[in-house]
């Protein structure tokens, strides 16, 4: 088994992806229902509730948005948070260095899930 990656389901397809394509440093393929992201390693689809209610009625029921925490391994943690809070990202957890060798820091996403930014500080 392979995982290959995460869809988050929102309102608005265009202004989530464009979000993530600043916080990530890349681009994207799709349209205003659907996107996808790509990323080293797993990759991230962008769809629309109307999309996700045209392919199964009612999938939507309960579902809930900003449930998520999506991890990154970054080359330095620290570079990345200074260079994210001039694009003034709501952050959650200002960076910290753990014992098990990782300095992360997290932020949210415009639906309001989390986003784990980390590097490895040790081997």
């Amino acid at each position: 088994m392979e995982f290959t990656g995460i869809c988050l389901i929102t309102k608005d397809v265009m202004t989530l992806t464009e979000f993530y394509c600043k916080v990530l440093k890349t681009e994207f393929e799709g349209d205003s229902s659907h996107t996808d992201i790509k990323t080293k390693g797993a990759n991230i689809s962008i769809y629309s509730i109307e999309g996700m209610e045209g392919m199964a009625p009612n999938s939507m029921t309960g579902a809930g948005y900003g449930s998520f925490t999506i991890g990154f391994k970054v080359d330095n943690a620290d570079k990345e948070y200074e260079r994210l809070k001039e694009l003034k990202v709501k952050i959650v957890k200002y960076p910290k260095t753990y014992p098990w060798g990782t300095r992360s820091f997290w932020f949210r996403d415009l639906d309001g899930n989390i986003i784990n930014f980390y590097s490895i500080e040790r081997t």
